[in-house]
Parts: C-alpha cells; structure tokens; sequence
C-alpha cells in the first residue's frame, strides 16, 4: 500500500510530486497581479536562483517575457537587468505558461521599462 501511494503522489514523469509541484509554483504565483518596480526585481532574482539550480528542479528552466515599452534586458543579453526596473512603476505580473505536469514555465511581465 505504501509503494502504491508513493507512486500514485509522483506526477506525469516529471519525478515531482504535487506537494513539490506546488510549493515550484508558489515561488512565481505570489507574484501575480499590479505590483512596484520593486517587486518585479524580486520576481527576476527568484527567476534567476531557480533558473541557476534548475538542475534540482529536474530542469525546469522558467522564462521572462516583457510587454510594454523597452526591455529588461540589457544589450545582446539573455538575462534580466534589474537596473532597467524602475522602481515607481507599476508594471502587471502574470504566469502565461506551464510544462506539461504543471509547473510554471514562463511569465510576463507588462509595463515600461527604461
């Protein structure tokens, strides 16, 4: 019985659980909505220490795609620029996509950039 409920807890081949799919995605989901400038640059470290240990988290990588004026990213690069947040601007937070077993993949962040 015990083997049985272990195995029926792992999720879709990602050797995750839910609990752990869904603690994964509270890191992102608390995010969501309107938020400072100031949040968007926690958003981007939380993004950057996962994306750095993906290997923990079975090689989920989680994207940041930007709407709006300008970029976060800085010239020729891949990687967010916190320097291009400005701090007292509101910008919208959201999670547009998933992998297949649940966990967020990647999110958009829309508003004006410097």
């Amino acid at each position: 019985i015990m083997i049985f409920t272990q195995a029926q807890d792992v999720v879709s081949g990602s050797g995750m659980t839910e609990a752990q799919i869904s603690a994964f995605n509270d890191k992102f989901v608390k995010y969501e909505g309107n938020y400072k400038g100031t949040m968007v640059k926690s958003l981007i470290q939380e993004i950057l220490a996962t994306n750095s240990g993906k290997d923990q988290n079975d090689g989920t990588e989680v994207t940041l795609k930007t709407t709006g004026t300008s970029s976060p990213y800085a010239s020729g690069t891949t990687s967010p620029a916190t320097s291009n947040i400005v701090n007292n601007n509101t910008y919208t937070i959201s999670i547009t996509g998933h992998k297949d077993d649940g966990r967020v993949s990647e999110i958009t962040v829309a508003g004006t950039f410097k």
